[in-house]
């Protein structure tokens, strides 16, 4: 089936968080979601399920390995041939959500005396993970490189490693600076949480959505000590745009650490929503001809938008997103730059995400999600263009 990307479909008044948080005149391109409908099988399931009439308690009540089999086995397969990835059923644990997951690691793992450790700047809930758990909270900024990629300070980061530190949450592909880790700074960086006690939570959200020249290394496949350190988050929800319908899940191959995060969901999350698992399954296995028609389309996006960025956006400098459909814009030089968001939004009719609002490092900087058809990407560049020219 051909997919049509350039489609632009108005979801304006559907209950979009993206689309109806702003006045009807202010183009949103800032949460990530994708402005693309979902896979064609994953609607057709859906639409059977719902014509069912019939949504009882779906299962997974218990997050037993016996529950579920079909989809804890498609997971499986997807890890083994998309990297390698021998993991077994009851590895998985089902979560309505990765920010959910990530906020259930730290309960798991922290205690109030302790710490969580991030790499700023960063997709904002994990920069506020540590708030909302009530422990402590640690990072260390990613070095901005003169063509706007970003590496880390190796000796930064190891020395931000205090006996207090607990947990260390990654986040690969890296919201918003668009990195995809190598798998020698994954190790490098395990191996010095390994040194220090730290346990890994990797957000791996993004995973799917690589472009050419990269490749996703889930860091729990190093090496098995490392596995034994980490929980890895992954979802279909990014990949397929399914965010509203919240299933992700987490590979925990550490029995102890496994139970330990099961304990931490009674009582909180009892359940993942029943058409998410649906979803989940069909995306996973029926999906593949749309991502792959998808991932060209992204990339292309990408390439204009950092073409335009050069040629027509004086002041404002992007490097090249190696992952993710979100491009980080520095508008330090330009005359954006006491307060971009805001000049973008009042004088422009333009949303992006706040730069700052991503914790240090992020000052001055616009975060643009180019997931969408490109008349909606070029209206939104014309838009920031005439703010630069006013």
């Amino acid at each position: 089936m051909q997919y049509d990307f350039n489609q632009v479909v108005d979801r304006r008044l559907t209950d979009s968080f993206k689309w109806d948080t702003y006045e009807q005149d202010a183009l949103p391109m800032w949460v990530a979601d994708m402005d693309f409908p979902s896979p064609e099988p994953v609607i057709r399931a859906l639409r059977q399920r719902i014509d069912h009439g019939i949504f009882g308690y779906p299962m997974g009540l218990m997050n037993a390995p016996m529950e579920l089999p079909e989809l804890r086995g498609t997971i499986v397969d997807r890890m083994a041939r998309r990297y390698g990835w021998s993991i077994e059923p009851e590895d998985i644990v089902f979560i309505p959500g990765v920010v959910i997951a990530f906020n259930l690691a730290c309960h798991t793992v922290a205690t109030p005396d302790q710490a969580v450790l991030v790499q700023t700047p960063v997709y904002t809930p994990i920069l506020t993970a540590a708030q909302d758990t009530g422990i402590l909270h640690q990072e260390m900024e990613l070095t901005r490189q003169p063509d706007g990629s970003y590496t880390v300070d190796w000796d930064g980061f190891e020395a931000s490693l205090t006996p207090q530190t607990s947990l260390f949450i990654l986040c690969n592909p890296h919201n918003p600076v668009g990195k995809v880790f190598q798998p020698d700074e994954l190790r490098r960086l395990a191996e010095i949480c390994l040194r220090h006690g730290v346990t890994i939570c990797s957000d791996e959200i993004h995973s799917d959505l690589i472009f050419s020249g990269q490749r996703h290394t889930p860091i729990a496949t190093l090496d098995p000590e490392i596995a034994q350190n980490t929980i890895t988050l992954m979802a279909p929800s990014k990949t397929f745009n399914l965010a509203g319908l919240q299933c992700s899940f987490a590979i925990i191959q550490n029995r102890d650490l496994r139970k330990r995060y099961l304990q931490s969901r009674k009582g909180l999350v009892p359940w993942v929503n029943g058409l998410g698992l649906l979803a989940a399954q069909v995306a996973y296995q029926q999906g593949q001809e749309w991502l792959d028609q998808l991932l060209p389309y992204l990339e292309s996006n990408r390439d204009y938008l950092y073409q335009y960025v050069q040629n027509y956006l004086p002041g404002i400098e992007m490097g090249t997103p190696q992952g993710t459909y979100m491009a980080w814009l520095d508008c330090r030089k330009s005359s954006l730059k006491d307060n971009p968001y805001q000049a973008c939004l009042d004088r422009g009719r333009v949303a992006f995400n706040d730069g700052q609002k991503f914790g240090r490092g992020g000052e001055g900087f616009l975060r643009l999600n180019f997931g969408c058809p490109r008349a909606l990407l070029v209206e939104g560049l014309e838009r920031l263009r005439q703010v630069l020219d006013q």
